[in-house]
This record gives structure tokens, sequence and C-alpha cells, in this order.
């Protein structure tokens, strides 16, 4: 499990790097840099949806008080 998270951080971070390269980058009419922004969005969402139901099904567990 930790390196599924690992591995979509990664993919979240890549993808927020060219979307910052796409918007420094690309001209006006290009939507490249929308749609590295979305991929970002939905990435980050299947993380916490990840971890949510992993959580849920008690693959992982919460740290003691």
């Amino acid at each position: 499990m930790r390196y599924a998270v690992i591995a979509m951080l990664l993919l979240i971070v890549v993808s927020l790097v060219s979307g910052l390269y796409y918007v420094m980058r690309d001209q006006a009419d290009s939507n490249r840099a929308m749609k590295a922004l979305a991929w970002r969005v939905g990435l980050s969402m299947g993380l916490f949806l990840l971890l949510l139901v992993s959580y849920w099904f008690g693959w992982i567990q919460g740290r003691p008080a």
C-alpha cells in the first residue's frame, strides 16, 4: 500500500509540473495545461478515495493517540 501511495503522489507532482510547463510555454489557444491540471485533480481525488477505502477495509491503520 505504501508504494501505491508514493506512486500516486509522484504522478500528482509530475502532472503539476507538466501543467506549470504548459502554462509557461504553450500558446494561448492550447488547452494542454488545463488537461494536465485536470489529471492532477483526478489523481488527487483518486488518492483520497484509495486512502479512504483502505482505512475502511482495514488495510491501513490510524495512529494511536
